[in-house]
């Protein structure tokens, strides 16, 4: 088995990894090209790692009162749902 990212200790935030995404779909014009189709695949499993990460955090975060990870009112933070556009 091929060790996950967060083995590797490459996990970048959710929130970079969106903006590297956006930023290849903007550079290719909205059409992939194999390349690009490759990475953006690599992009996306990044993504949900980081997002697994950023969850399993806020969640260690809540078993204590006031952690990092929650809004001032103690409700936990969300991460955005990754949206992007697939080319016709």
């Amino acid at each position: 088995m091929s060790p996950s990212l967060r083995e590797l200790g490459s996990v970048r935030s959710a929130a970079v990894v969106n903006a590297a995404i956006r930023a290849l779909w903007e550079k290719s014009g909205s059409r992939l090209s194999s390349a690009d189709e490759a990475r953006y695949q690599q992009l996306l499993v990044e993504w949900a790692a980081a997002v697994a990460a950023e969850r399993t955090r806020a969640d260690e975060a809540d078993e204590e009162p006031g952690a990092a990870g929650t809004t001032a009112g103690g409700a936990p933070l969300v991460s955005a749902v990754l949206q992007l556009p697939r080319a016709a």
